[in-house]
């Protein structure tokens, strides 16, 4: 018998948000499994440190707050691959504030990276995303959670959710599949570079966060990139429009 043929064997992906946690996890899964991979990233080292790991893969530093530059990106990066046909928008950045120390200039950075930014790298793929293809978005339980300190991250949050929903509906027709997956707390390097989060602050947060989660842990960023995978991939053929929650049982299992 002949090796067995991989998920994505031949195909194209684009990573937004590639280079560490959830996203370098995805890219090494779908680089594993056949696909041919392009990341972005705003951090050179962590781009190089996953180019080194991920044979043949294709890294482009960008800022996806920067629309711009990634419309400059997803061209050069569709040149290079020939086309998409799986987009992971998976970039944003973390932030605790309460709500009377939020600013204008705090509100529009967040929701220009979370929500307008995955927006617009999201339609900048759509010329170069191939019909039958899929889209997949990074999105967070805290977008349903009343979570103090969240109030900007999880309005960008729960906007993006819907940007997913109506994107599916849009795309149906030419059969390119829209879902989100929403993690729960995830050891991923976010947690030390919360915007508002105190020095020193890192054990005592994680120690609050599992103690959330009904299964007593963090979850893994590859146990999220599997789910990312399963969404993009002909397995899931007929999902479209669903937010999987990858939390251990947070948004099910615990009194809201």
């Amino acid at each position: 018998m002949g090796a067995a043929t991989k998920r994505f064997d031949g195909r194209k992906v684009m990573i937004f948000g590639g280079n560490s946690g959830i996203g370098r996890a995805a890219a090494e899964g779908f680089a594993a499994e056949g696909a041919e991979v392009a990341v972005t990233g705003r951090d050179e080292a962590t781009l190089a440190e996953v180019a080194a790991a991920v044979p043949g893969l294709h890294t482009f530093r960008s800022d996806i707050g920067d629309i711009a530059a990634t419309r400059a990106t997803v061209d050069q990066a569709a040149a290079a691959l020939g086309g998409f046909d799986v987009v992971f928008v998976n970039a944003g950045i973390g932030v605790f504030e309460p709500a009377e120390r939020i600013t204008e200039a705090l509100w529009d950075q967040v929701t220009g990276i979370n929500l307008k930014g995955c927006f617009f790298a999201a339609q900048a793929c759509l010329p170069h995303l191939r019909d039958g293809g899929a889209i997949v978005f990074t999105g967070s339980i805290g977008s349903l959670k009343g979570l103090p300190g969240n109030t900007v991250y999880a309005a960008a949050k729960a906007g993006l959710r819907a940007v997913a929903r109506i994107l599916a509906a849009e795309l149906v027709v030419r059969n390119i599949r829209v879902n989100m997956v929403s993690p729960g707390p995830t050891e991923t390097p976010i947690i030390r570079r919360n915007i508002g989060q105190a020095p020193g602050v890192e054990d005592m947060l994680r120690r609050q966060m599992i103690a959330a989660v009904p299964m007593h842990r963090m979850g893994e960023a590859e146990e999220v990139a599997r789910a990312v995978l399963f969404l993009a991939s002909p397995e899931a053929s007929f999902i479209t429009g669903i937010d999987l929650f990858v939390d251990g049982g947070c948004i099910e299992l615990v009194a809201q």
